[in-house]
């Protein structure tokens, strides 16, 4: 029974293996963390394999906002991009995408965050004011690998966070992000039924206004026709006078 006990625990316990923080134009790592996979597993091809997606982000234009990559060994990668960086990490294939996603959205929060505090201590010491333009800077102009390596406990303490699926936290998160997803999609079906309503609007307009122009379009004929006989009239009229005139 205790060696039962034991097997449940590892098919839960599924830390993200390997995150990585990139500069989005170039794939430069940033801070890179690596979780003990329990089983002494050589992660070696895994780590190249994250190195060459992020070198090959923009090969044919600006990248997809978030993708999952499948590998070997019952591995995936996913990553996600934001302003201008790219957060990718390695899990178990049995992992939830949909957590795995929410793991990178936080990570990719309090990475920021750590850069916004780094500008804020600079600003204590007379460097200027820090902000999101600021953190956008510090991230295009650094020329090392790991200049943020800082940051690793933060994304250590993140992967301690998401690392059983089936926790009463994680749960939650991800219940709160289904119950996101629903409201978005009511707001998109308010919307496109508001869109139906305006464009039902648009029809009617459109067909009042080809039926008023068959009215012009009409009245137009009549005062031709009527003009036609006012211009005729006068002649035809001192023609069957003069035919009178004569024959009578």
């Amino acid at each position: 029974i205790t060696h039962g006990k034991n097997t449940t625990a590892l098919h839960i316990k599924m830390p993200p293996l390997i995150t990585i923080v990139a500069r989005l134009s170039d794939g430069l790592p940033l801070v890179a963390s690596f979780a003990n996979s329990g089983g002494g597993e050589d992660l070696s091809l895994q780590k190249q394999q994250a190195k060459e997606i992020l070198r090959n982000l923009n090969s044919n234009g600006r990248p997809v906002s978030k993708m999952s990559i499948s590998t070997s060994n019952n591995k995936v990668f996913h990553y996600l991009v934001q302003s201008n960086i790219c957060i990718l990490t390695l899990t178990e294939q049995a992992y939830p995408k949909r957590l795995a996603f929410l793991y990178l959205s936080e990570v990719a929060d309090a990475f920021l965050e750590f850069l916004s505090q780094q500008q804020q201590q600079g600003k204590s010491l007379g460097g200027g004011v820090g902000g999101s333009d600021d953190c956008h800077r510090m991230i295009e102009t650094v020329a090392r690998p790991y200049a943020f390596i800082q940051a690793d406990p933060i994304i250590q303490r993140k992967q301690r966070e998401f690392m059983d699926p089936k926790s009463s936290i994680n749960s939650q998160k991800l219940n709160q992000d289904l119950s996101d997803i629903h409201s978005i999609m009511r707001q998109n079906i308010s919307q496109v039924l508001d869109r139906g309503e305006k464009l039902e609007q648009v029809s009617q307009i459109s067909q009042n206004l080809m039926s008023e122009s068959k009215k012009f379009k009409w009245g137009a004929k009549k005062l031709s026709w009527w003009a036609k006989v006012n211009a005729y009239a006068p002649v035809a009229g001192m023609g069957m006078f003069v035919i009178m005139v004569l024959y009578w």
